[in-house]
């Protein structure tokens, strides 16, 4: 995984790094290679007459983009010009070696009107943004000010530029005229704070962001993270085992981390082999919730799913769901009774994994049934299996949405909690189970998360753009994606049905929220490309999920 940093950490990696005998000059000369291979990727296979554009700051952000140039005019056809904020002294080896490479240098002090910026960006295939760093303080002020409001405002005339003159197309859309550059961020963009997420009016929109080392946490928060287009994490020589970056808990998931977490398959299994998962859920206004989380769990690979459902809305869900078994609970207007908690108790003895809550609704019946069940947790052994060696065991339980609204209302409702339970609250189920404010949990997401898994000695899966999820012991992870492809009813219900389905295929608590969550967040984003994010249903979703685990599945 990636570690996510804050800039005083980072800090602090840099001077170990450099104390260890990898020098700034390196690490800085590293840097700018990776920038330039993002470059190179970009532009694709034919680069010859391609013109690159770098925004030249006056600090080490700077020097990366210097190096950067020099290697691009080095190692290929393309045109490279650096823009400085400040003349560079003949001392600057990186400005140097740029200059003797025929680099093109232009600089802020022989174009006061921003004039040749302007042309430069308006005749730029990559822009380059290497301003301003990590250290920034906002707001931006001086030339880099200028520099920046001078490059947006050519980028916004470049892209309203009418490539097909006066000519409107009212009933089709007409063809991109391609007028915008691609913009590669140095680390972050420009006027971004990289501990709070907080942005300059003036920071360009990057296409690419290349992050050294460490991802900074700015990068992931918004509104800042909407400023970085895709992360790429670049590694500069700073080895993973140095004491002050291997000691960070807090990390960045990849496709690469889920690959090695997801269960392993026998071609031999059979479906008692890949797990049983019960499935608690449903009433008869939120019908399709039950049905979502069932067909995840199935998606993902459990072998068995029960679904325990008001026996009312059996009929409607049935058809749409052959490969369900169904457990018919005895309701009260249209959801599950108080009098259906030792049926279902009897179900959840002989399954691994047991999803609760899509669904559920909020009636009085519904939240006795759920107190009495999870008071009467310790009726939930059963003997051992393949997962849990010689001892008795409890299923692994994943808890979201009504059942969480549920027991927000209990004092102490954390203590009802089996051992290893997972949650998957969003904000506001956070706010409600926390006692704190929406506007606190969406301000410090990353720490609440932490802080609220090793009070409730729970694994904490909290929603939403860039889902943090953190263990009892002190780990925090970061999902990559961010996408208002999930933010429709429905998509959280097929995540609970994701976990619960890894979990009864062995995967542990942690390890099943968060393959569960890579592969819900790469299905919302697949299905985002096929068409429109805003067109995108919970069922889409579901569409989309062999495609996901195709993506992390490791190949043999």
């Amino acid at each position: 995984m990636i570690k996510i940093v804050s800039t005083q950490q980072m800090r602090a990696i840099e001077q170990a790094a450099n104390a260890a005998g990898l020098s700034y000059a390196q690490m800085m000369e590293n840097a700018g290679r990776a920038v330039a291979q993002t470059v190179r990727q970009l532009l694709g296979d034919n680069q010859a007459g391609k013109r690159v554009i770098v925004l030249v700051g006056r600090g080490n952000n700077g020097g990366d983009g210097l190096v950067a140039a020099r290697l691009l005019k080095q190692e290929s056809d393309i045109e490279v010009v650096c823009y400085l904020a400040a003349m560079r002294s003949d001392t600057d080896a990186v400005y140097v070696s740029a200059r003797d490479s025929n680099v093109a240098l232009e600089t802020v002090e022989r174009d006061q009107d921003f004039h040749n910026l302007a042309k430069l960006v308006a005749s730029a295939d990559v822009l380059v943004d290497a301003l301003l760093g990590t250290g920034v303080r906002l707001p931006v002020g001086g030339l880099e000010r200028e520099i920046l409001a001078a490059t947006g405002s050519a980028l916004q005339a470049r892209r309203n530029a009418k490539s097909l003159g006066a000519l409107e197309w009212v009933s089709s859309p007409r063809p991109s005229p391609g007028m915008s550059p691609q913009i590669v961020a140095v680390d972050c963009p420009s006027g971004l704070d990289c501990d709070t997420g907080a942005v300059d009016e003036t920071t360009l929109s990057a296409n690419v962001t290349v992050s050294f080392a460490a991802i900074k946490r700015g990068c992931l928060a918004f509104p800042g993270a909407d400023r970085c287009g895709e992360l790429v994490s670049a590694d500069i020589g700073i080895p993973s085992t140095l004491p002050e970056l291997a000691s960070i808990n807090l990390e960045l998931v990849t496709a690469k981390d889920v690959a090695s977490l997801l269960p392993i398959r026998s071609r031999s299994g059979h479906k008692g082999a890949f797990g049983k998962v019960v499935v608690v859920a449903g009433s008869r206004n939120y019908v399709g919730a039950a049905s979502l989380a069932g067909r995840a769990a199935y998606r993902v690979g459990a072998g068995l799913v029960e679904m325990a459902v008001p026996e009312s809305i059996y009929p409607i869900l049935a058809s749409g769901f052959p490969e369900a078994i169904w457990l018919l609970l005895p309701e009260a207007n249209g959801a599950i009774a108080s009098r259906g908690e030792p049926i279902a108790q009897a179900a959840i003895r002989e399954c691994d994994a047991l999803v609760i809550g899509p669904g559920l609704g909020q009636h009085k019946e519904t939240a006795g049934f759920l107190r009495n069940l999870f008071r009467a947790r310790h009726n939930w052994q059963r003997h051992p299996t393949r997962h849990s060696g010689h001892e008795m065991f409890s299923p692994s339980v994943v808890i979201d949405a009504d059942a969480l609204n549920l027991l927000a209302e209990i004092p102490e409702w954390w203590t009802l909690l089996p051992k290893s339970a997972v949650i998957t609250p969003h904000v506001g189920e956070m706010a409600r189970l926390s006692r704190l404010s929406r506007e606190s949990v969406l301000a410090q997401r990353m720490e609440i998360a932490s802080e609220k898994a090793r009070e409730w000695d729970c694994v904490v899966v909290l929603k939403g753009a860039h889902t943090v999820i953190s263990e009892p012991a002190g780990k925090t992870v970061v999902l990559p994606f961010a996408t208002d492809a999930l933010a429709k009813a429905g998509t959280g219900d097929v995540l609970t049905g994701y976990i619960g389905g890894l979990m009864a295929q062995g995967c542990a608590s942690f390890n099943a929220a968060i393959t569960g969550a890579f592969i819900h967040g790469l299905a919302g984003k697949l299905a985002g490309q096929e068409s429109s994010t805003r067109s995108v249903l919970a069922s889409d979703i579901l569409r989309s999920t062999s495609e996901s685990i195709v993506v992390t599945e490791p190949r043999t």
